[in-house]
């Protein structure tokens, strides 16, 4: 049984999130290029994503 594989996407406001790789991102979203398993997108996320707040806000 293969791992399911995710793919960090990051939307217009520098917001992340993470979705199932080889799928289009919903609209809006764009991917990082960071594709892995599920907690190495997530250990990816918290390394880069530092500002939570979206860009209109800062």
């Amino acid at each position: 049984m293969s791992e399911e594989r995710f793919q960090v996407v990051r939307n217009d406001e520098d917001q992340y999130s993470i979705w199932p790789a080889g799928e289009a991102p919903p609209a809006g979203w764009h991917p990082d290029g960071t594709t892995g398993p599920r907690q190495e997108c997530l250990d990816h996320i918290d390394a880069v994503w530092t500002d939570m707040r979206p860009r209109g806000a800062r």
